[in-house]
């Protein structure tokens, strides 16, 4: 109860549910866009996390150690830890949206020195994350266009598509 990211469920060796399918069946019928509408408590937020540790580049594949997803050998190995991954939640509608995105671009500090980005574009990125008297500076027309900016970088660092979790979206 409480804990909704998979990393810290599978490390600390919680009980968990294998709900792992879910990536064949997300897979199956992959969309540009994709909802997923659950009841309060049905835990989507940890569905999230487990999308994002088992997409995300970097992440510690040893968490799908056991699961239903890791039978799949041939799945895992076109996507499993084969895309950059933002993920936000706006759970807390108090949150400053500004804070949020440049929190979660603050995760990707090395495009700031990619020599797969030009100077421009790692100069945009160096203002998502700007600060200014102790407070992330994006604001208006850069606000706007944070995530798509952050997600393009992304993409053109890694030659690879950006997925972007959004949890709660409905705040």
């Amino acid at each position: 109860v409480g804990i909704e990211d998979f990393a810290e469920t599978r490390q600390a060796g919680f009980y968990y549910v294998d709900k792992t399918k879910f990536i064949e069946q997300l897979l199956d019928g992959w969309g540009k866009v994709n909802l997923f509408t659950r009841p309060r408590r049905f835990g989507k937020t940890l569905n999230m996390s487990m999308l994002r540790y088992f997409f995300e580049i970097g992440a510690d594949a040893s968490l799908f150690d056991g699961l239903q997803i890791a039978k799949n050998k041939k799945l895992c190995e076109e996507y499993q830890g084969k895309y950059p991954v933002i993920f936000l939640s706006f759970a807390d509608a108090q949150y400053r949206l500004a804070e949020l995105i440049a929190g979660e671009a603050e995760r990707f500090a090395f495009l700031a020195q990619s020599d797969k980005l030009t100077e421009n574009e790692r100069s945009l990125y160096c203002g998502l994350t700007a600060v200014r008297e102790g407070r992330y500076a994006l604001a208006g027309e850069v606000l706007v266009s944070a995530l798509q900016l952050l997600s393009k970088l992304l993409s053109k660092h890694y030659g690879q598509k950006t997925i972007i979790l959004l949890d709660e979206y409905d705040v």
